[in-house]
């Protein structure tokens, strides 16, 4: 595992890089209401992107092993979706959806990952309910990340919270960010504290939390990108890019 520490002037490009992601996810989250498609959205926050003089990241990016590049700039997953959906004109958002927007930025060069899950209109108390524990498990995640501790106290920290209570999705999970899209260190959402990668200042990581109403279960749609929940219960998805410091972690995507 080749872990890479950021320099300060990096880390400047990529705090700024962070702002201004923050910026076009939480405009294109307002924009997901009854009747918008999920490709509207998507032309929105590349439009959003480009206006800025910066670039999509996932726009055609083809991760290791991924049989193909990934067609859009922001990955839209719906319901019991619970990431990498593809933006469609057909896919229209109805009252009562949940969704969650995973936007990447390229910045200068450098890189910063975000997400959010988002209520269409009114949703069910057991959604919301949902949305608010994976917000809540990010926050814990950020919380356990200071410096000098190591991945596993994020993984523990989200894991203790969940306590079971929702799926917690294993096959997928944080990363480090900056130089590239996904980086070492690998940060899963359950963990035993104390064990795996100590956590130096410098470092940058994406925690991203993602919690299924029903079992940790899940399938890859016919499109070879969507995952989706095996049992068709409704996922949610928070994500924010950190920087480790001797203290307490800044957030930059906010």
């Amino acid at each position: 595992m080749s872990v890479i520490i950021k320099t300060q002037k990096e880390i400047e490009i990529i705090r700024e890089g962070g702002k201004i992601l923050a910026d076009v996810l939480a405009k294109v989250a307002k924009k997901a209401k009854p009747g918008v498609s999920t490709f509207e959205l998507d032309k929105y926050a590349y439009d959003l992107i480009k206006e800025g003089g910066d670039i999509p990241a996932f726009l055609n990016y083809k991760p290791t092993g991924a049989p193909k590049a990934f067609p859009a700039s922001i990955c839209i997953s719906v319901n019991n979706e619970i990431v990498h959906g593809i933006p469609k004109k057909d896919k229209i958002l109805k009252e009562g959806d949940t969704v969650s927007l995973d936007l990447g930025l390229k910045h200068k060069g450098y890189f910063t990952d975000h997400a959010v899950t988002v209520a269409v209109g009114k949703i069910s108390k057991r959604d919301q309910q949902l949305l608010d524990a994976t917000k809540k498990a990010l926050e814990l995640g950020i919380w356990a990340a200071t410096g000098g501790a190591t991945v596993g106290d994020i993984g523990h920290a989200i894991e203790s919270f969940v306590n079971r209570k929702y799926g917690i999705v294993r096959e997928l999970s944080g990363h480090g960010v900056g130089i590239k899209i996904h980086e070492d260190p690998y940060i899963p959402n359950y963990g035993k504290a104390g064990k795996g990668q100590k956590l130096i200042p410098g470092m940058i990581i994406a925690i991203e939390p993602m919690l299924n109403m029903g079992s940790d279960h899940i399938t890859t749609a016919d499109d070879d990108w969507t995952i989706k929940t095996a049992d068709g219960s409704r996922s949610a998805h928070f994500e924010h890019t950190i920087l480790i410091t001797e203290g307490e972690p800044e957030i930059l995507t906010k």
